[in-house]
């Protein structure tokens, strides 16, 4: 305590630090429901579509799509390290399927890729669904990392 602060400033400060702590702990579960409910929709994601006749069947799953195959001081500057890593997993995994989200809604005429989400609307919703769990995630990492500096650094 330095000596020109009394006993109710610490207690505020006390009392600051506690609830950053609290909110940073809450912003963590949140993530960390956030990545793996997305996972869990990306995982389980498939519709078949049935056409006239039962002898031609066509079914859109999640492995079709091979892009989506893929004390206090010391252990707050390893959270910083750890979710700055998370957050560029995180953000790389989420963009390159954003990209092949935008080729199942989109198509891409040059490369004869057709869309599919016309056919396959429930599959396509499961996994935009997915990618926004996945942003979701990346913003509350994007609150986390200033968050855990700002903790590092209230307590030096």
């Amino acid at each position: 305590m330095k000596p020109e602060e009394g006993p109710i400033e610490e207690s505020k400060k006390l009392r600051v630090s506690r609830g950053i702590s609290i909110l940073d702990l809450v912003l963590r579960i949140i993530a960390i429901f956030g990545t793996l409910g997305s996972a869990v929709a990306m995982g389980t994601t498939d519709e078949t579509l049935p056409f006239s006749t039962q002898a031609l069947i066509f079914q859109a799953q999640y492995d079709d799509i091979p892009t989506f195959r893929t004390r206090a001081t010391k252990s707050r500057a390893l959270l910083i390290f750890l979710d700055t890593i998370m957050l560029d997993v995180l953000t790389a995994g989420a963009s390159a399927a954003a990209a092949v989200v935008y080729l199942a809604h989109k198509g891409n005429a040059s490369a004869n890729w057709l869309a599919i989400c016309q056919q396959y609307q429930n599959f396509c919703e499961r996994i935009t669904g997915s990618l926004i769990g996945s942003f979701g995630a990346v913003l509350i990492l994007i609150l986390l990392i200033p968050l855990s500096g700002l903790i590092l650094s209230r307590r030096r």
